[in-house]
């Protein structure tokens, strides 16, 4: 007697790594660079913060840097102060209007955000108007934060460092170790949370208890504002934006129970040879090179660590992403899908893109006849850049312990009598792809 082997059977390749990634120098000869962003909807041009004083152009069809720079300042460069990030205006195509933050020299030392427009590749000469003056910088010349971005509300966010002293990062009274949000004039949103219990410029406190928030970036497809704060003795963190919200530095440093503060969304140890959370990115491009698996998480670096891992934001987890950066200071994600990596020891922009390949079948499962009683076997073949595994599934449900590019059925049943179709291939969430496996017929 002959019976027909049933059920629905297919099978499902999955990565077992998730990067498969090629780091690509773009240019170099930069100067103790902190920055890089680029204007809305600009796809072929880089801006490149220079501490000194400077912001460099870097033409991506070119790979070159344009010999005038689009800005010089006149900065003090001492320690970690300087010019230390740049905004562009979400309207830039129409009013050309760029913000920085930069340290002024005068009337006293003291951290700045100014407009100014661009015509260009140039900034126009004399086209400064200073918005927001900080508080005084005692003469500790670290903790200075420096980052700028726009929120989806309009609003201008700045990153301030607690200039060395950690008491200012709880007190009200100033706007060290805080992030600022103020109106593109200067002026501040009157629904800032502490607007009614403080006065003048310290109403642009938008949450406070950070130490010196090197970066933070926005989710640019969700409402997440993820703030990299660079910790003291042993942790670095980080947090969630949330207005109002207090980190707890100096009181606590890293994960936190007491219900005063709001704990990191994630932190790490630096003493593996960490030192410094830096660069910050999520991944939601225009045009996704990356796999599926990588959307909307975020990217950080560490500047001593030297590597790039990503957040989950979805599951809270992390992953190692790309290694051997030469002191990593910011990230950003193309339009394109790349990720441009500023790395300030080698006075250098790289590019990473993804370059694992789909699997390709190169043998399906076989149509087979046997008997029943009879064993019956069905392989298939593949290959890819990166280790594959398998899992044979039966009536869309898995086969525990059917791992193997074959698959045996021992003995098949009277009941085992339908065929075993086309299906869809499909890869794990880790690399997401499609692809199509035929399923043999016993019969």
């Amino acid at each position: 007697m002959r019976g027909l082997f049933c059920g629905i059977l297919s099978f499902v390749l999955l990565f077992s790594s998730r990067a498969a990634v090629k780091v690509e120098l773009v240019a170099s000869g930069f100067s103790r660079p902190v920055f890089v962003t680029t204007p809305p909807g600009d796809t072929n041009r880089l801006f490149i913060v220079e501490q000194r004083g400077r912001i460099r152009i870097l033409d991506l069809a070119t790979k070159s840097i344009k010999t005038t720079p689009f800005l010089t300042v006149t900065v003090d460069s001492s320690g970690e102060r300087g010019l230390l990030g740049v905004a562009f205006d979400p309207s830039f195509a129409s009013n050309h209007f760029v913000y920085v933050y930069y340290t002024a020299t005068t009337p006293a030392i003291h951290n700045r955000i100014s407009r100014f427009t661009a015509n260009g590749d140039v900034v126009v000469a004399g086209s400064e108007v200073v918005i927001f003056d900080l508080d005084n910088l005692s003469s500790a010349t670290n903790h200075n934060g420096g980052a700028l971005a726009f929120g989806a509300d309009g609003k201008l966010y700045a990153a301030v460092g607690e200039n060395a002293n950690g008491a200012n990062s709880q007190s009200l009274n100033n706007v060290l170790g805080k992030m600022l949000r103020i109106n593109k004039d200067g002026s501040i949103p009157a629904d800032n949370p502490f607007f009614a219990s403080t006065t003048g410029k310290n109403r642009a406190i938008w949450a406070l208890g950070l130490r010196n928030p090197f970066t933070f970036a926005f989710n640019p497809v969700g409402t997440e504002l993820f703030i990299n704060d660079v910790g003291q003795n042993t942790w670095e963190e980080i947090n969630n934006g949330v207005a109002g919200a207090n980190y707890g530095w100096p009181d606590t440093e890293g994960a936190t129970s007491d219900p005063r503060f709001v704990s990191p969304l994630y932190t790490y140890n630096h003493a593996g040879g960490e030192c410094a959370i830096t660069g910050g990115a999520f991944y939601a491009p225009a045009t996704t090179q990356f796999p599926a698996g990588y959307v909307r998480d975020y990217f950080f670096a560490d500047f001593c660590g030297g590597w790039i891992r990503t957040f989950d934001t979805s599951s809270n987890t992390v992953a190692d992403f790309a290694a051997g950066l030469s002191f990593p200071v910011d990230l950003k994600v193309g339009d394109n899908g790349s990720l441009y990596v500023l790395a300030r020891g080698a006075g250098a922009v790289y590019r990473i893109d993804y370059v694992a390949s789909e699997p390709v079948i190169t043998s399906h499962p076989a149509s087979q006849t046997v008997p029943v009683g009879g064993p019956v076997t069905f392989s298939v073949r593949a290959t890819s850049t990166s280790p594959l595994r398998y899992q044979w599934r039966r009536n869309a449900a898995d086969i525990p312990g059917a791992t193997a590019a074959d698959y045996t059925i021992a003995s098949v049943g009277t009941g085992d009598n339908a065929a075993v179709r086309r299906l869809p291939l499909s890869l794990s969430s880790t690399a997401p792809s499609r692809g199509r496996a035929y399923g043999g017929r016993t019969g």
